[in-house]
């Protein structure tokens, strides 16, 4: 008997249904489901639309389509039919990110249409802990950066974000996005950092949280402080806040060639679990 699927913009009233599919694999998605439990299905809220593929009536699989392009618990089937809405609409997206298996089946798909690609990163090592270290004093000197501390965080955000993407976060629409998210991370409770003199050396975010996990992101050094350990004690501080106050479990991934941050991360507990892939355009 033929198998009967489809492919749409998932309804609001869906929710309890794509909560079902993210909480499969809840350190995988644990960026889109954040926003999901924050902002619902509306696509003005959640900052792009949330796909489904559909197996005979059922939600099977998602794709985040906004800022980024995301496939969700996608096999292939749901990947193909994915890959094939958003060849129609058109690129929108700045990047394809997710685990690597169906990012690399969407991108084999699209890059006929939307190639070349600034950068692929093929292999970016997902790892998780769930214990504070015990090994590594955390850095007392890392705090929550308050609300008007806006002016003292922004500057290492956009260096951050430039050396690690490659291009400027301000670039565009003159940074408007991308201050209004550091300001929604400040404002959360999210964003840490090691102030001195007015000046970040050391700073992270736990860029998404759900009651199943939370992600830390935007881990970053001012570079004429590297090499003397803030990077562990720092990490061992932020992976305390998050320990306590947001998840069981946290995760974050690295790019496969960054060497120092690896060994920072298993220092203080990290290990490595998978591997998510990221396409640059």
């Amino acid at each position: 008997m033929l198998t009967t699927t489809s492919t749409r913009v998932v309804e609001p009233d869906e929710l309890d249904d794509v909560l079902a599919v993210l909480n499969r694999e809840p350190v995988n998605n644990a960026f889109i489901a954040s926003r999901v439990h924050t902002a619902g299905l509306d696509a003005l809220r959640l900052g792009g639309e949330m796909w489904g593929w559909y197996q005979r009536g059922r939600l099977k699989s998602l794709c985040y389509a906004g800022a980024n392009l995301v496939p969700l618990c996608a096999g292939p089937e749901a990947v193909r039919a994915f890959a094939e809405r958003a060849r129609r609409q058109g690129r929108r997206c700045s990047s394809i990110v997710g685990p690597a298996e169906p990012t690399a089946a969407l991108w084999s798909c699209l890059e006929p249409h939307w190639g070349p690609a600034r950068e692929v990163r093929h292999r970016q090592p997902l790892m998780i802990t769930d214990e504070i270290p015990r090994n590594v004093r955390p850095d007392p000197l890392v705090r929550r950066i308050r609300k008007d501390e806006m002016e003292v965080v922004l500057p290492a955000c956009v260096e951050m974000f430039t050396e690690e993407v490659g291009v400027s976060p301000l670039a565009g629409d003159g940074g408007l996005v991308y201050q209004s998210r550091v300001a929604e991370l400040v404002g959360s409770g999210r964003s840490f950092a090691r102030v001195e003199n007015g000046r970040i050396v050391f700073k992270a975010e736990i860029g998404a949280a759900t009651p199943r996990a939370c992600q830390i992101q935007g881990v970053w050094v001012a570079p004429d402080r590297r090499g003397e350990g803030l990077s562990v004690s720092g990490m061992a501080a932020v992976l305390r806040y998050a320990l306590t106050e947001f998840a069981p479990l946290v995760s974050l991934y690295v790019n496969d060639y960054n060497d120092a941050a690896r060994a920072s991360y298993r220092r203080v507990g990290f290990r490595e679990v998978g591997s998510f892939m990221s396409v640059l355009f």
